[in-house]
């Protein structure tokens, strides 16, 4: 069986996802519920497959020992002390989440800066890219799931609904209003967003929004203010880092 130049693996709050790739190239990616995430299950998924390095993003430290138990040292873990290839303007480089920093690097090498990177979760996250290429911060905004997960857990009458493009904007029954509050609700929210972040940062030509995550394709598809849905934009991002970090031959 041939050996693959690097593991990588985003470990998000909701699923785990993992995949095998060349230095220039994603393969087949795979998902674990986090909540299973354990050295025997990731062990599993990987199976007989051999690679040379390994590279984690991980938002739920909780989960690192396990894979450090199946993986061993010599995990590049994503963060601001390792090598991104973007500079970091924000006061606490650490705190940063290591998938925003992984959607960041990604947005940058595959689509240029300035650029938004939205990352439709289970929180919607912004993340900002400077004209040189800087992470500056962003805004974080609760999930489309979290939302309408949240108004059925809190009511009595409110259903839990599967989110889709709306028929119309006036729904016709109980779970068409949710499904046009949840998903014509934050297309406007993005839009407002984005319009002071533009302000703020003294960009709007040539400024790039990147989607990715869960719901990209729902939210952003349907809409003219993106320049790319990139559902895999966090993996990317973090064999793009991987490549930095274990230099050919190493």
């Amino acid at each position: 069986m041939s050996q693959r130049e690097f593991l990588l693996i985003d470990i998000s709050n909701s699923f785990t996802k993992l995949a095998f790739s060349s230095r220039g190239r994603l393969g087949r990616i795979e998902r674990i519920p986090t909540a299973t995430l354990a050295a025997g299950t990731l062990r599993a998924a990987i199976g007989t497959r051999k690679f040379l390095h390994a590279a984690v993003a991980s938002v739920v430290p909780g989960k690192n020992p396990e894979v450090e138990k199946a993986l061993g040292s010599g995990i590049c873990w994503v963060g601001a002390g390792v090598d991104l290839g973007i500079g970091i303007d924000y006061p606490q480089p650490r705190s940063i989440g290591a998938d925003r920093l992984a959607n960041a690097v990604g947005a940058k090498f595959l689509h240029g800066a300035p650029a938004i990177v939205v990352d439709f979760g289970t929180a919607v996250t912004f993340d900002v890219l400077t004209r040189e290429g800087n992470y500056a911060g962003g805004v974080i905004a609760p999930g489309l799931n979290a939302m309408t997960d949240y108004l059925h857990s809190r009511t009595a009458l409110l259903p839990k609904v599967k989110l889709r493009e709306p028929r119309r904007a006036i729904g016709r029954s109980t779970k068409e209003a949710m499904q046009s509050g949840a998903v014509y609700g934050y297309r406007g929210l993005i839009k407002e967003i984005v319009r002071e972040i533009e302000k703020e940062i003294g960009v709007r030509r040539g400024l790039r929004l990147i989607a990715t995550g869960g719901d990209a394709r729902l939210i952003a598809g349907q809409t003219h203010m993106f320049a790319a849905v990139e559902p895999q934009l966090t993996l990317e991002g973090i064999r793009i880092i991987a490549t930095r970090n274990f230099p050919p031959g190493r």
